[in-house]
């Protein structure tokens, strides 16, 4: 990740910095609407040098969405899942029963993000933001539809029927990349648990989480998921539809397409390709 510094240096001499108004006119000028529902993925750094940070990228977007919109971001808190199965980093053996018995329960309101970035990380502190109660997979939401799109979200089902994405899929919600490609497109994990393929696999996980008022680690099951082949599976969406909006936002690069587009192509995608 650059750093501050690095971004300034980077700018062309006649660069000015992005703002909260100028990521107005590109999200517009990109599709967004007024009164949308859209999953946001976004990476501060890749948008150039923002005047106010995380805050003006989500007054921003909230600005386009107005009162009848709603925003969601994903939260997700990796650091409470299961750590025989961390591969980034991996764990010695003697630390598992220790980070079982010790970490702290997922608490929607307290427990940060793990590598959400910073705007997803601040959107989910703010005022009237609702988040879902999956201790690895939480999605956050301020707007009309938050209590319906983080309400249920199962454990067993982190990323399918009965989560937040497949709620956006059935509120034919938007997805909305900034500054980022598909690897990171949450939605892509829908596909996976809706898509049969030989390689589709689940494993036992584990969460510190709060029952009947008492910290407990937990187990449940859960789909081995993948987003390897995220990348290629977005290079042909763009290329094989006509679903996809790309343009300029701040000094990076935006793609905004509907939720069902692109989790429908992932289903096919799948079934075909894996």
């Amino acid at each position: 990740m650059p750093t501050e510094h690095e971004i300034v240096a980077s700018a062309p001499a006649d660069q000015p910095p992005v703002t909260s108004a100028s990521l107005f006119r590109d999200l517009t000028a990109l599709g967004l609407t007024s009164g949308a529902t859209v999953l946001v993925h976004a990476s501060l750094s890749k948008l150039g040098w923002v005047a106010g940070g995380a805050q003006a990228v989500i007054e921003a977007i909230e600005q386009v969405l107005g009162d009848a919109g709603t925003l969601v971001m994903p939260t997700h808190t990796t650091q409470l899942s299961e750590p025989s199965l961390w591969v980034d980093p991996p764990v010695p053996e003697a630390w598992w029963p220790i980070l079982r018995s010790q970490t702290p329960a997922f608490d929607p309101d307290a427990t940060p993000t793990r590598n959400m970035g910073a705007i997803a990380e601040n959107f989910r502190r703010l005022p009237g933001v609702r988040r879902s109660q999956h201790p690895h997979g939480s999605f956050a939401a301020r707007g009309p539809d938050a209590e319906e799109v983080t309400g249920i979200h199962e454990n067993a089902s982190m990323f399918g029927e009965r989560s937040p994405l497949a709620t956006l899929y059935r509120l034919d919600a938007w997805v909305l990349l900034l500054g980022i490609g598909y690897a990171n497109n949450t939605s892509l994990h829908l596909s996976e648990y809706r898509a049969d393929f030989k390689a589709k696999r689940w494993h036992t996980e584990g969460a510190p989480v709060i029952e009947n008022g008492e910290r407990r680690w937990i187990k449940f099951e859960g789909l081995r998921v993948d987003d390897e082949d995220f990348p290629q599976i977005g290079e042909a969406f763009a290329n094989a539809t006509n679903a996809e909006h790309k343009g300029s936002v701040g000094w990076g690069e935006g793609r905004l397409m509907r939720c069902r587009d692109i989790v429908d192509f992932g289903v096919t995608w799948m079934e075909a390709n894996r």
